[in-house]
């Protein structure tokens, strides 16, 4: 498996939460658990899960963003997962999550001149 999850604080005092590679079964507890002492040592006003570098998710590791959520939600703290890949978004969507963790609707891109699509 290759993957990383890290953990900063930003100036702003919000926590960001960096996922690199795959969310499955095998690290699912790390995302959780990398979340949750973020929220307990700092209680930032603000929860960032930022998967720009994610490839993959399965079921467990949508289980870990619900239990970070939690966690965040547990000291009145926003909770917002940023920069999903567009398979990420539509796993996300078709859970019913997007809303939850701060994506809102969809927007579909504007027809271009050149497909007209």
């Amino acid at each position: 498996m290759d993957s990383s999850i890290t953990r900063s604080l930003d100036a702003d005092g919000v926590a960001v939460v960096a996922v690199e590679g795959e969310i499955d079964f095998s690290n699912a507890d790390e995302l959780a658990d990398c979340v949750r002492a973020a929220v307990t040592e700092w209680s930032p006003p603000m929860v960032r899960v930022d998967l720009r570098g994610a490839r993959f998710i399965d079921s467990t590791g949508l289980g870990a963003l619900i239990e970070g959520y939690r966690a965040a939600i547990g000291i009145e703290a926003r909770f917002l997962v940023v920069n999903p890949t567009p398979a990420f978004r539509r796993v996300l969507d078709v859970t019913g999550l997007c809303d939850f963790f701060g994506l809102g609707d969809v927007v579909e891109a504007e027809p271009t001149r050149a497909t007209g699509t």
